[in-house]
Protein backbone atom coordinates (compact mmCIF):
# COMPACT_ATOMS: atom_id res chain seq x y z
CA UNK A 1 0.00 0.00 0.00
CA UNK A 2 2.99 2.28 0.57
CA UNK A 3 3.43 2.68 -3.19
CA UNK A 4 -0.04 4.26 -3.47
CA UNK A 5 -0.02 6.43 -0.33
CA UNK A 6 2.65 8.82 0.91
CA UNK A 7 4.28 8.26 4.27
CA UNK A 8 2.61 11.48 5.45
CA UNK A 9 -0.81 10.09 4.52
CA UNK A 10 -0.09 6.76 6.21
CA UNK A 11 1.02 8.56 9.39
CA UNK A 12 -2.10 10.74 9.37
CA UNK A 13 -4.33 7.71 8.82
CA UNK A 14 -2.57 5.79 11.61
CA UNK A 15 -3.05 8.66 14.06
CA UNK A 16 -6.79 8.86 13.36
CA UNK A 17 -7.14 5.05 13.31
CA UNK A 18 -5.47 4.87 16.73
CA UNK A 19 -8.03 7.26 18.21
CA UNK A 20 -10.77 4.72 17.41
CA UNK A 21 -8.72 1.67 18.48
CA UNK A 22 -10.51 1.59 21.84
CA UNK A 23 -9.11 -1.76 23.00
CA UNK A 24 -5.56 -0.90 21.83
CA UNK A 25 -5.39 -4.13 19.80
CA UNK A 26 -4.49 -2.50 16.48
CA UNK A 27 -8.10 -2.80 15.27
CA UNK A 28 -11.18 -0.63 14.98
CA UNK A 29 -14.79 -1.70 15.03
CA UNK A 30 -16.49 -1.90 11.64
CA UNK A 31 -19.24 0.42 12.90
CA UNK A 32 -16.62 3.19 13.33
CA UNK A 33 -15.26 2.86 9.78
CA UNK A 34 -17.47 5.54 8.23
CA UNK A 35 -16.58 8.02 10.98
CA UNK A 36 -12.83 7.41 10.65
CA UNK A 37 -12.98 7.70 6.85
CA UNK A 38 -14.92 10.96 7.07
CA UNK A 39 -12.50 12.35 9.68
CA UNK A 40 -9.77 11.83 7.09
CA UNK A 41 -11.51 13.88 4.42
CA UNK A 42 -13.36 11.29 2.36
CA UNK A 43 -17.14 11.19 1.99
CA UNK A 44 -18.21 7.56 1.83
CA UNK A 45 -21.88 6.65 1.84
CA UNK A 46 -23.20 3.88 4.06
CA UNK A 47 -23.50 1.68 0.97
CA UNK A 48 -19.86 2.30 0.04
CA UNK A 49 -18.73 1.39 3.55
CA UNK A 50 -20.85 -1.77 3.43
CA UNK A 51 -19.23 -2.66 0.11
CA UNK A 52 -15.72 -2.15 1.57
CA UNK A 53 -16.61 -4.46 4.44
CA UNK A 54 -18.11 -7.08 2.11
CA UNK A 55 -15.02 -7.10 -0.11
CA UNK A 56 -12.87 -7.90 2.93
CA UNK A 57 -15.46 -10.30 4.37
CA UNK A 58 -15.86 -8.28 7.56
CA UNK A 59 -19.17 -8.42 9.38
CA UNK A 60 -20.76 -5.11 10.44
CA UNK A 61 -20.16 -6.15 14.06
CA UNK A 62 -16.56 -7.18 13.34
CA UNK A 63 -13.21 -5.43 13.47
CA UNK A 64 -10.57 -4.48 10.93
CA UNK A 65 -6.83 -3.97 11.22
CA UNK A 66 -4.81 -1.02 9.96
CA UNK A 67 -3.58 -2.75 6.81
CA UNK A 68 -7.16 -3.50 5.74
CA UNK A 69 -8.16 0.05 6.62
CA UNK A 70 -5.38 1.44 4.39
CA UNK A 71 -6.66 -0.64 1.49
CA UNK A 72 -10.20 0.63 2.06
CA UNK A 73 -9.04 4.25 2.30
CA UNK A 74 -7.04 3.94 -0.91
CA UNK A 75 -10.04 2.49 -2.75
CA UNK A 76 -12.34 5.20 -1.36
CA UNK A 77 -9.91 7.96 -2.36
CA UNK A 78 -9.73 6.56 -5.89
CA UNK A 79 -13.54 6.55 -6.10
CA UNK A 80 -13.65 10.18 -5.03
CA UNK A 81 -11.05 11.44 -7.52
CA UNK A 82 -12.19 14.99 -8.42
CA UNK A 83 -11.10 14.70 -12.06
CA UNK A 84 -13.23 11.60 -12.52
CA UNK A 85 -16.21 13.27 -10.86
CA UNK A 86 -15.84 16.43 -12.97
CA UNK A 87 -15.58 14.44 -16.20
CA UNK A 88 -18.64 12.39 -15.28
CA UNK A 89 -20.61 15.57 -14.49
CA UNK A 90 -19.55 17.06 -17.82
CA UNK A 91 -20.58 13.89 -19.68
CA UNK A 92 -24.00 14.06 -18.04
CA UNK A 93 -24.33 17.71 -19.09
CA UNK A 94 -23.29 16.95 -22.69
CA UNK A 95 -26.83 16.09 -23.81
CA UNK A 96 -25.94 15.65 -27.49
CA UNK A 97 -22.81 13.56 -26.77
CA UNK A 98 -20.58 15.77 -28.93
CA UNK A 99 -17.75 16.14 -26.42
CA UNK A 100 -18.64 19.77 -25.69
CA UNK A 101 -20.86 21.60 -23.24
CA UNK A 102 -21.94 25.21 -23.14
CA UNK A 103 -19.70 27.32 -20.94
CA UNK A 104 -22.83 29.00 -19.58
CA UNK A 105 -24.18 25.64 -18.37
CA UNK A 106 -20.99 24.74 -16.56
CA UNK A 107 -20.65 28.27 -15.19
CA UNK A 108 -24.19 28.05 -13.80
CA UNK A 109 -23.33 24.78 -12.09
CA UNK A 110 -20.03 26.09 -10.69
CA UNK A 111 -21.55 29.30 -9.36
CA UNK A 112 -24.62 27.59 -7.92
CA UNK A 113 -23.22 24.53 -6.17
CA UNK A 114 -20.82 23.91 -3.30
CA UNK A 115 -18.63 26.85 -2.51
CA UNK A 116 -20.25 29.79 -4.23
CA UNK A 117 -18.18 31.37 -7.00
CA UNK A 118 -18.73 34.66 -8.73
CA UNK A 119 -19.05 34.57 -12.53
CA UNK A 120 -15.50 35.92 -12.84
CA UNK A 121 -14.07 33.25 -10.50
CA UNK A 122 -15.97 30.59 -12.40
CA UNK A 123 -14.62 31.76 -15.76
CA UNK A 124 -11.05 32.00 -14.42
CA UNK A 125 -11.31 28.51 -12.98
CA UNK A 126 -12.80 27.15 -16.20
CA UNK A 127 -10.10 28.61 -18.40
CA UNK A 128 -7.36 27.14 -16.21
CA UNK A 129 -8.87 23.63 -16.18
CA UNK A 130 -10.50 23.09 -19.57
CA UNK A 131 -10.06 23.98 -23.20
CA UNK A 132 -12.31 26.90 -24.06
CA UNK A 133 -13.48 27.23 -27.65
CA UNK A 134 -14.65 30.80 -28.18
CA UNK A 135 -16.53 31.81 -25.07
CA UNK A 136 -19.29 29.27 -25.44
CA UNK A 137 -17.95 25.72 -25.70
CA UNK A 138 -15.81 23.70 -23.33
CA UNK A 139 -14.07 20.49 -24.26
Amino acid sequence: MAKFLSQTQIDEFKECFSLYDKKRKGKIEAKDLITVMRCLGTSPTYNEVDRHLQIHKIDKTGELDFSTFLTMMHRQMQQEDPKTEILEAMRMTDKHKKGYILASELRAKLTGLGEKLTDKEGINHLSSQFTLFSSKLIK
